[in-house]
């Protein structure tokens, strides 16, 4: 699953090998090998982690909901979207040559305007 979670990430953030493998890692160790981890067992910056890949669906939310004396509570699990992962990793990646012009600023741009025209 480690690999599959790192060619998953690559292929959606368009992230270096080293960079995916390193963020597999820590999905990793913190379900170690479980199905699900409860929210109150992560910390602040994991948590902020799921959220980013429970927008790309990547991890998935349960509600569970309880009485407890008189009030009603309830707990947060996070879990692993395996379809959603194996999807993207079998993904073919489209490497875009043009995208080097995403990543130029745009005073490049407009200095290259004013000197062409």
């Amino acid at each position: 699953m480690k690999r599959l979670l790192a060619k998953a990430f690559r292929n959606r953030f368009d992230m270096s090998r080293e960079d995916a493998k390193a963020l597999a890692d820590t999905v990793k160790k913190v379900f170690n090998g479980k199905n699900e981890v409860e929210d109150t067992a992560i910390d602040k910056y994991v948590r902020a982690l799921f959220y980013e890949l429970q927008r790309e669906r990547f991890v998935k939310v349960r509600r569970e909901e309880f009485k407890e004396k008189r009030r009603l509570l309830r707990k947060y699990y996070w879990s692993l979207d395996k379809e959603a992962i194996k999807s993207e990793a079998k993904r073919k990646h489209v490497d875009d040559p043009g995208k080097i012009y995403y990543t130029l600023a745009k005073r490049v741009w407009l200095s290259h305007f004013r000197h062409n025209t």
